[in-house]
Order: C-alpha cells, then sequence, then structure tokens
C-alpha cells in the first residue's frame, strides 16, 4: 500500500475509511471515517496538512497538493471527480469539484457548490455556497437548482457506500480466461445513481 513517511510524518487514516492499494498518501495527510480515495490518487503532505474529510471522497489519478507552509482541505462530504487537481485550495461540505478540473491555491469552494468538469479555478476565487463555477478561467455563472443540488447529494452518499462495500469485499484477484456460467452482479443498477442530465428527465 502507498504509504510514506516523510521526516517522521506518518499519514493518519481511520479504519472506517477506505484507501486504495493503489493510491499513494506522503506525510501530513489525514482521512476521515467514511471517506474513500480511489486507485492512483496522490495525496502529498510533503510541504503542507492535505485533509480528506468524514464521508468525503477523491476518486482515481486525483492529485492534492499545496505550497510549503500551506495545506489543501477537502471539507466533510466534499466530493472530487475522476483527475481532479487541488492545490492549496479549500473545498467546503458537500461541495462537488468535476472530472479533470483544477482548483488554485487560496480558491474557496462553498458549500453545496460545484466545479463544473474540465474547468480551471483561478487561485484565490471564492465560489458561494449553492452556486456553480465554470470555464478557463472559472467563474461563478448562477445559482444551483434544487434538482443539481440533489443529485450532487446523491453522488456523495454514493461514493460513502462504496467506501463501505470496498471495505467489505474488495480483494486482489486474477482475472478468469472466460466468463463464468451464472455470473453475479453488482449490487448497483441506474437506481443507484445516473448523469445529471437523465436524473432531471427522471423527476419531470
Amino acid at each position: 500500500m502507498g504509504f510514506w513517511s516523510i521526516e517522521g510524518v506518518v499519514p493518519v487514516v481511520h479504519p472506517e475509511a477506505f484507501v486504495h492499494p493503489e493510491a499513494v498518501l506522503i506525510g501530513d495527510v489525514h482521512v476521515g471515517a467514511g471517506a474513500y480515495v480511489g486507485p492512483l490518487a496522490s495525496l502529498r503532505g510533503d510541504f503542507g496538512r492535505i485533509e480528506l474529510g468524514a464521508g468525503a471522497n477523491i476518486q482515481d489519478c486525483c492529485v492534492m497538493h499545496s505550497f510549503p507552509g500551506a495545506g489543501a482541505t477537502v471539507e466533510p462530504e466534499g466530493h472530487i471527480g475522476h483527475g481532479a487537481v487541488l492545490h492549496g485550495c479549500t473545498i467546503r461540505s458537500g461541495a462537488m469539484v468535476g472530472m479533470n478540473a483544477v482548483v488554485m491555491d487560496g480558491a474557496d469552494i462553498g458549500e453545496r457548490a460545484l466545479v463544473a468538469a474540465n474547468s480551471f479555478i483561478p487561485a484565490g476565487l471564492v465560489v458561494p455556497a449553492d452556486h456553480l463555477a465554470a470555464g478557463n478561467p472559472g467563474k461563478v455563472v448562477k445559482e444551483l437548482d434544487a434538482d443539481a443540488l440533489a443529485w450532487k447529494a446523491n453522488g456523495i452518499r454514493v461514493y460513502q457506500e462504496l467506501a463501505r462495500r470496498s471495505l467489505a469485499s474488495l480483494v486482489a484477484c486474477e482475472p478468469l480466461a472466460e466468463v463464468e456460467p451464472d455470473r453475479p452482479r453488482l449490487s448497483t443498477t441506474k437506481a443507484t445513481s445516473v448523469p445529471l442530465h437523465e436524473f432531471r428527465a427522471r423527476e419531470r
């Protein structure tokens, strides 16, 4: 597993958190209860403290880092999509950062806010609670509607459940040579989660 101490500072992971064996945690990293850290995520606490709050998730291929003497924080129930980069920023409770977005130093993403996929959030930008930020450079675009807030909240719950499922049943294995008869299905279905445009259509 990719845990590394630097200058005697060791990562801290709550027993009820799930950290994938191929994630890398270095130094002053704190992972809270019920959090999920995906494969190939890199949380580098070699310059400053990296915090992933209780029930938060940081998905595969994400990076958290900071300049010396600063930190990066994802508060409880923060939701960080595939390939995002967080550098010296703060992601507030219930906020979501979309896939491949970059959030720079001193940026503050408010509670339940949403950063659109592929956005570049410049240093120091403050995104108010319940608002959408998008673009390159990212700007505050609009207030989120009830559908977007409900969809986002469900996504957080899905990843909290994934942390529990992974702790309970994820194990290394050898692949099969062919599909076995009566192959089992996963417990997740479209009832679990869908893209936002499908969620909106379903709610109408």
